[in-house]
């Protein structure tokens, strides 16, 4: 061994060094047998932790059922169409409404599958050793996305219903279609680039390109079934007078277990009659002649043959493209409010790449906590990976102590683990509710997740402040919730990026 190799190498003493250190320090043969026992964020858990952050929030917003992505990176449509269906859903007074995810699915596989060929066009001098190719070549349809991507998407194609497009086992576990699909589409770029250096001029090579879509259609087809041209929709919105029925039945029950109710707060005029033998609150009684029967009587929405552009149009109460991406990347080469693209980003053609504002943490997190307290959800995108229980449903640093267990401090800040990428957004889902202190200032956030009811508190998350501060990196605002200073920006020539820097990691 040389000397070098033997500078470089782990040395046996200090190894011997490591070990007595190691068995002489209780704390950690204790952390050892917990973290060996039991894994590590379970032995990290800090109870205290989770005592300090209750699932109860000031600013809430009532959501229909939780959604699951299953095993598929589709993350960003189900987050992005959480936030429409909470809009549709109040606006048409459902008591739930689930958009089709597999319907956006098959067009956005189609759309990255045509895009990645183009790219292909546009990149023949390039060899596939350049940094720019293997950019493009990475993932050529993969799941993952963003929400313009998912605008682009709904511009084009529309919405619609859950029923009129179902899951299919490709939707559900999509690793094995994608697979494929992106082994054909490399088949398929090689001959491109093939024939374009045998002599092929751009128009042959475009109509090459349209062919090969053929073959992509037929595999997403048979993966996903074909999407429907036109659908029928078919809804009751919920009965005005539930709410109060429900209240006369609290009043009658009340009465009932005391007999000293006195009067029913069910919106009605009557009194609760009776004590302890109460049979009846007469605030629930049926006002009209007519014989009760076991027929739903409430009002219908009917379509027949509805598209589903018709469908987004008429039903979807908000238009996806009055929406901004802010980020807070507090990096010393993306300065401050300054509008950025990101070069390659694009799913549809022809829609143009992705763009975001950058903006410091205070304005990043006002545009938040203004939106959910006018009573709309948030798109956001995140590290969801980074002190966090996936079962439990916490977020937080103060929870997962790691830095306990392992006896060892962890003080990258969110500049550090974009910069080293350390901690990339990797997973977008919706705020629905926020807690204020005292002080009027948020100390934890309510995520809505996709990943089913098992996951978390029935599908549902808390998030510390903190740790919003240091993870979250994109947020998805509707443009009149944007200070003047941030809306300036959206009409100033952005920069640039290329497709390998921080922030263009797609979400899964």
């Amino acid at each position: 061994m040389t000397a070098n190799a033997s500078a470089r190498a782990i040395k046996p003493e200090l190894l011997r060094t490591y070990t007595e250190d190691f068995n002489k320090d209780r704390a950690n043969l204790i952390a050892a047998d917990a973290a060996v026992s039991a894994g590590v964020l379970k032995a990290a858990t800090d109870y205290r932790g989770v005592r300090a952050l209750p699932r109860d929030f000031s600013i809430e917003l009532k959501q229909g059922s939780i959604t699951n992505q299953e095993r598929s990176g589709r993350c960003w449509m189900f987050a992005s169409l959480n936030t429409l269906r909470y809009e549709l859903m109040h606006r048409w007074n459902l008591e739930d409404f689930e958009f089709s995810e597999t319907y956006l699915f098959f067009w956005d596989a189609m759309e990255k599958s045509n895009t990645y060929l183009e790219n292909v066009l546009r990149t023949l001098d390039e060899a596939t050793d350049s940094r720019l190719f293997e950019a493009i070549n990475e993932s050529p349809a993969d799941d993952g996305g963003w929400w313009q991507m998912f605008a682009a998407l709904v511009n084009k194609y529309g919405l619609v219903p859950k029923s009129a497009y179902p899951e299919s086992e490709n939707s559900r576990n999509s690793d094995d279609f994608k697979q494929y699909l992106n082994s054909k589409l490399r088949e398929f770029a090689a001959e491109l680039r093939r024939r374009s250096a045998a002599g092929a001029s751009e128009d042959e090579l475009r109509a090459l390109k349209d062919e090969y879509m053929g073959t992509v259609y037929r595999i997403c087809a048979v993966a996903l079934g074909e999407p429907p041209e036109k659908f029928d929709f078919f809804a009751r919105p919920k009965d005005d007078d539930e709410d109060k029925k429900g209240e006369a039945r609290k009043c009658k029950a009340e009465a009932d277990a005391d007999g000293k109710a006195e009067s029913c707060k069910c919106g009605e005029s009557c009194k609760c009659e009776g004590k302890s033998d109460a049979k009846a609150c007469k605030c629930d009684k049926d006002k009209s002649d007519k014989p009760k029967t076991g027929k739903d009587e409430r009002p219908q929405i009917r379509e027949i043959g509805i598209t589903p552009l018709e469908f987004y149009k008429k039903y979807v109460p908000v238009d996806v493209n009055d929406f901004v991406t802010l980020a807070n990347a507090p990096l010393k080469n993306r300065p401050f409010n300054q509008r950025y693209r990101i070069r390659f980003s694009a799913n549809v053609a022809e829609a143009g790449d992705m763009e975001f504002v950058n903006v410091p943490l205070d304005v990043f997190k006002k545009a938040a906590l203004d939106q959910l307290t006018a009573g709309h959800p948030i798109w956001f995108a995140c590290d969801c990976t980074q002190f966090a229980l996936r079962k439990d449903g916490f977020f937080d640093q103060s929870v997962v102590r790691v830095d306990q267990l392992f006896g060892t401090e962890f003080t990258g800040d969110k500049a550090h683990g974009l910069e080293y990428g350390d901690s990339p957004s990797n997973h977008a889902m919706t705020f629905t509710g926020v807690n204020l202190g005292e002080d009027g200032k948020p100390n934890r956030w309510k995520v809505e997740n996709s990943w089913g009811k098992d996951a978390g508190e029935d599908g549902y998350y808390v998030m510390s402040d903190a740790w919003f501060d240091r993870y979250v990196t994109e947020l998805i605002i509707r443009k009149e919730y944007l200070d003047d200073a941030t809306r300036a920006l959206l009409t100033t020539e952005p920069v640039e990026l290329d497709p390998w820097q921080p922030l263009t990691r797609r979400c899964r």
